[in-house]
């Protein structure tokens, strides 16, 4: 009893291995064939029923022996796409850039050259990493507008160029806001630089509200921060940035916090001015005070020297 089922064990174990070890050999031995127009086609079949990796295996295996041929074109074709539909869209976008480059006269010259581009968009990453890749895909999608300003998918192109400029924005926008958060005197003259590039880089930026208020705090801040004799020129430069935003936005939600810290820092100027002055009063006193001081001591110096002479 125990041999025969020992036995049927065996039988099913080697038949379970014939049957994987023959459906994997199926496609190995297409792969190893030299009937590259069955290859092809078989390929085309796994492409069309959405197997991509193997398509994609075929593909490669095919484009060295398909060159300068009819067919070279659509294998070309079919191997960018099936790396896309991978979302391997760094070999995408490099299969789609040959693809332009070697048929420029093709009817898919187009697509494919904003193909490459769209790899270089999906690939960009979110706005709190780093973004070159997000300018690259800006400046694919710019070539893509400036090969085919009238083409349909230019209008497309000019779109994704906006969304990724806005990721852009975001990224500057957020370290601006670090320096700010950081609460350090020094780290709020620096979120000042960081928010004044932000408005220069990106002048039409949808957050400029958001950015114009947290200058005017920074340089508050900064301001209040400082030594006294320096305090009446930053205040009054955040002063400058209070009556720019009152222009541009004339009904924003900050407004009462804002209108609030302008009287503060117009009572801190004339604060600081007054110490500045009193400041300096102090100084001439100890300094007359000083010289009075080293002309006694001078004098008795003198004295003492003409004495001693008279001695000798």
């Amino acid at each position: 009893m125990f041999l025969k089922n020992h036995v049927f064990s065996l039988i099913v174990g080697v038949s379970l291995l014939f049957f994987f070890g023959s459906c994997k050999s199926k496609f190995e031995k297409l792969r190893a064939s030299n009937n590259i127009q069955m290859k092809y086609q078989e390929a085309i079949k796994y492409y069309e029923k959405g197997k991509y990796a193997k398509a994609l295996t075929l593909f490669e295996d095919l484009l060295s022996r398909y060159r300068g041929t009819a067919d070279a074109e659509d294998l070309a074709y079919y191997t960018a796409y099936a790396s896309y539909r991978l979302k391997d869209y760094i070999s995408a976008r490099f299969h789609f850039k040959q693809f332009a480059q070697n048929y420029p006269n093709s009817q898919r010259a187009e697509e494919c050259r904003f193909m490459t581009a769209y790899c270089f968009y999906l690939d960009s990453p979110r706005s709190n990493l780093d973004q070159e890749n997000t300018r690259k895909a800006i400046d694919e999608l710019q070539l893509f507008v400036n090969l085919y300003p009238e083409s349909e998918r230019a209008k497309e192109a000019s779109d994704l160029i906006q969304n990724l400029r806005d990721k852009l924005e975001k990224k500057a926008f957020d370290n601006a806001k670090l320096y700010y958060n950081m609460g350090l005197p020094d780290d709020y003259r620096a979120a000042v630089i960081a928010l004044e590039n932000v408005l220069k880089q990106y002048p039409d930026t949808k957050h400029a509200e958001d950015i114009e208020y947290l200058l005017i705090k920074s340089q508050y801040l900064f301001a209040d921060n400082s030594y006294a004799h320096r305090q009446e020129e930053r205040f009054n430069q955040m002063l400058d940035y209070y009556e720019t935003f009152s222009e541009h936005f004339p009904e924003s939600k900050y407004r009462n916090e804002l209108t609030g810290l302008r009287s503060s820092a117009e009572k801190k100027i004339a604060f600081a001015i007054k110490r500045v002055e009193e400041d300096k009063k102090l100084r001439k006193q100890q300094e007359e005070e000083l010289g009075i001081s080293t002309s006694i001591s001078g004098q008795t110096e003198k004295t003492e020297t003409e004495e001693s002479t008279k001695n000798k």
